[in-house]
C-alpha cells in the first residue's frame, strides 16, 4: 500500500509559497476565546434588556410575557421624553461646534508655520492629563457672570472646550494627509485658500470630520458631571442625569433604571452602526501623517 501523502503537500500552495502565522494555529484557540469574549459582553447587555422586558416582580430568566410598561413610565412619569430632547439637542450643538472649531484650527495647525507652534501643541496633548473635574470651579464662575448657569448653552460650551484639544490634534493629522499640492493646484486655477479649500480639501476630510463629529456627540451625550453641575432645572437635565434620578438612597426600580439605560444606549448603537465605515476609515487616516 502506497505511503500517504504529507498533510502540507496535499494543501494548496499560496501564492508565493508563503504560509500565513495562523494557518498554523488550531481553530479552537481562536474560536474559544472570542466565544467567551462575547460572554463576558453580551450577558450584561441581555441581563438589562431582561429587567426592562419582564413585568415588574418577575424573578424568569426569559423576559416573557413580555412587557414594555418599564418604557412608558420612565419616558412619561420619569420625564424621559424630555432628558431625550435636552440631551439630542447637547449632543448636536456640541458635535457642530467641535468640528467647525477644530477644522478651523486644524487646518492652521496642518498648514501655517507660526511661533510657539510646538509648545501650542504640546498644550493640546497635556490639556488631556486634566480631567473635568478640576474646570468645574472655574467654569462654573464664568457661567455664573455671564448668567448662564441653568442653560444648556453652558454645557454645550464646557462640552465643546474639553474636546476641543483632541479634535483639533485630530483634524490636523488629517489635513496633513492631503497633498498640499492639491491646493496650490486650485490657486492657480483662480481659487482663494478659502474656496480651494472648500473645493478640494474638505471633500477628503469627510470621514476625519464624521470621526470627530461622532466622538464629539457620544461624549456629550454620555457625559455627566456638567449636566448635574450647571443645570439645577429638572426640565432641562440630560439622560445621564435623568438615569441618576432613578436611584434612590433606599430603593432602585431596576426595571425603570434598565428601561432608561436602554433608551439611553439605542441612540449611540445606531450612529455607530450607520458611520462605523466612516469612523474606522477617519480614525486610521489621522493616526499617520502622509
Amino acid at each position: 500500500m502506497a505511503p500517504a501523502p504529507e498533510r502540507a503537500a496535499a494543501e494548496p500552495a499560496r501564492p508565493g509559497g508563503k504560509r500565513r502565522a495562523w494557518d498554523e494555529i488550531p481553530r479552537w484557540q481562536i474560536y474559544v476565546p472570542l466565544t467567551i469574549y462575547l460572554l463576558f459582553t453580551l450577558i450584561p447587555f441581555y441581563w438589562i434588556l431582561l429587567f426592562a422586558l419582564r413585568p415588574a416582580g418577575s424573578t424568569s430568566l426569559v423576559p416573557w410575557p413580555m412587557t414594555f410598561e418599564h418604557f412608558e413610565k420612565v419616558w412619561t412619569e420619569r420625564s424621559f421624553g424630555t432628558y431625550f430632547t435636552n440631551s439630542v439637542y447637547v449632543g448636536l450643538a456640541t458635535l457642530v461646534l467641535t468640528t467647525v472649531i477644530a477644522l478651523a484650527g486644524g487646518y492652521a495647525l496642518a498648514r501655517f508655520d507660526f511661533r510657539l507652534k510646538r509648545g501650542f501643541m504640546l498644550a493640546l496633548l497635556c490639556s488631556q492629563f486634566v480631567p473635568g473635574a478640576l474646570l468645574l470651579v472655574p467654569l462654573f464662575q464664568i457661567f455664573a457672570n455671564l448668567r448662564m448657569i441653568n442653560s444648556l448653552g453652558s454645557v454645550v460650551i464646557a462640552e465643546t472646550v474639553f474636546q476641543l484639544p483632541l479634535s483639533m490634534i485630530l483634524i490636523s493629522g488629517f489635513i496633513r494627509n492631503v497633498p498640499y499640492s492639491l491646493e496650490e493646484a486650485a490657486w492657480v486655477d483662480g481659487c482663494n485658500r478659502l474656496t480651494g479649500f472648500r473645493i478640494v480639501v474638505l471633500p477628503l476630510l469627510r470621514p476625519g470630520l464624521i470621526a470627530v463629529g461622532s466622538f464629539a456627540f457620544v461624549h456629550a451625550w454620555n457625559h455627566f458631571l456638567f449636566a448635574l453641575m450647571f443645570l439645577s432645572d429638572q426640565g432641562k437635565q440630560t439622560i445621564p442625569v435623568g438615569l441618576n434620578t432613578l436611584m434612590s438612597s433606599d430603593s432602585v426600580d431596576l426595571g425603570a433604571l434598565a428601561a432608561g439605560g436602554i433608551i439611553a444606549a439605542v441612540p449611540v448603537v445606531i450612529v455607530f452602526a450607520f458611520i462605523q465605515k466612516w469612523l474606522i476609515t477617519g480614525f486610521s487616516a489621522g493616526a499617520v501623517k502622509g
